[in-house]
């Protein structure tokens, strides 16, 4: 059996190489045309996420960082709560480059940009931007949050812009104070400074070192932008309007300025000054996806081309892995009893669609009060969330969402 994989990120990467170990004939084809090795930042080390590693093939992460809880601050800069949650910490790098090496470099392809599936015959056909035309028993849309798979089988499904935009930076451990490397890069702290939330956390180093002294400090700054702003954002200085995001080379120098008197204004000085001393920012707008469908025939969407939950739960990486091996054992499934491709990917249908809807809903509920520009989630007219609340229960793993919170949330 042969199968298509569009995107060559860590989802495309589980799915193929959990295909291959089951004997699939696989090839993936991924639209940029340089490795995307340094691509994402640091990622919670699950143990199931160790486990679907080593189904794919791969060794689970040996490397990361032990961080001893959560602390929240206020915009003093004085701790309102803590909860004691040890957390061990990796890297996206990490997991994308173990999987990317276990997967045969003849059968992973850069530079290949799909433009469309013909699935007027029995088996689909991967249409590319070179003339190439691939036919297989599955195609798989791994493709990201913009999706060309997705917008083949379900064009109605867009990216719904949530409200706010998160501020990244990241710096050498090394150039922090003492002071900060005593008493917060170990732990995972939360700031409510009154304008949106700031995350930070330790991360591995760029060798994957996690000493301390030689690993990396990350910062995450959600703002609440309204539209216009956005818009404004995502222009550079040329008048180009990018569209979803923009190149950090890109971004306009007011907006790095702004960014930077802000966090002097607003921020406790102790994570101003991660933000003043980043070796460069990144602006992520946020967006919500969901899907109403996520297999037609044989052609299924996975990982962040199926469902986008905002980063406040963190298991992008994880739901993309419970997605391959879903979508795995659905064919398998279906396989011993004589059943065709497309078959399983209802069953995956059935079984994935309820958990991408909870990992939505539950980003929207942690991201209310951000979304609709309240300065702190209890404000008045917010959900009533108190800072315990959010540092607990966006370190809960997913099963612990209620049932209906989907139905209540998302819109």
């Amino acid at each position: 059996m042969k199968a298509v994989i569009i995107g060559g990120s860590v989802g495309g990467l589980f799915a193929g190489n959990m295909l291959r170990a089951r004997g699939w004939d696989v090839r993936i084809f991924e639209k940029v045309a340089s490795t995307l090795e340094s691509r994402g930042a640091g990622i919670a080390g699950h143990d199931e996420l160790g486990r679907l590693m080593q189904r794919a093939g791969v060794a689970a992460p040996t490397r990361g960082i032990d961080v001893d809880g959560r602390v929240a601050y206020d915009r003093s800069g004085a701790v309102v709560a803590r909860y004691a949650h040890p957390q061990y910490l990796t890297a996206w790098s990490f997991v994308y480059r173990r999987l990317h090496e276990a997967f045969p470099a003849d059968r992973y392809h850069l530079g290949k940009e799909l433009v469309g599936i013909d699935r007027s015959a029995e088996r689909p056909v991967a249409l590319f931007a070179d003339g190439e035309r691939v036919a297989a028993d599955l195609i798989i849309g791994a493709d990201g949050f913009r999706s060309r798979v997705r917008q083949e089988i379900a064009p109605e499904i867009q990216p719904r812009y949530a409200g706010y935009v998160a501020c990244r930076g990241v710096m050498n451990e090394s150039l922090l104070s003492s002071d900060f490397r005593d008493r917060i890069v170990g732990l995972y702290s939360f700031v409510f400074p009154g304008d949106g939330q700031l995350i930070g956390y330790p991360m591995l180093g760029p060798d994957e070192s996690s000493d301390p002294g030689r690993r990396r400090y990350s910062y995450l700054w959600y703002r609440h932008t309204s539209e216009a702003g956005l818009r404004d954002l995502l222009t550079d200085a040329s008048g180009t309007e990018h569209q979803y995001s923009i190149p950090p080379p890109l971004v306009r120098p007011e907006h790095i300025e702004r960014l930077r008197r802000d966090a002097q204004a607003r921020l406790p000085a102790q994570f101003a000054e991660i933000v003043l001393r980043a070796e460069q920012h990144l602006f992520q707008p946020i967006y919500d996806v969901c899907s109403t469908r996520i297999a037609v025939g044989a052609v299924a969407l996975l990982g962040d081309a199926a469902f986008v939950a905002r980063p406040h739960v963190g298991i992008g990486v994880l739901k993309a892995a419970q997605d391959a091996g879903a979508l795995v054992d659905s064919l398998e499934a279906c396989a011993s009893q004589g059943l065709s491709p497309a078959q399983a990917l209802r069953a995956y249908e059935r079984e994935r669609m309820p958990a991408g809807r909870s990992a939505v809903a539950f980003a929207q509920h942690l991201g209310w009060f951000i979304e609709h520009g309240l300065e702190t989630p209890w404000s008045e007219g917010a959900l009533g969330q108190t800072p315990e609340y959010l540092i607990r229960v966006s370190a809960r793993p997913m099963e612990h969402i209620p049932d209906d919170l989907a139905r209540v949330m998302i819109n």
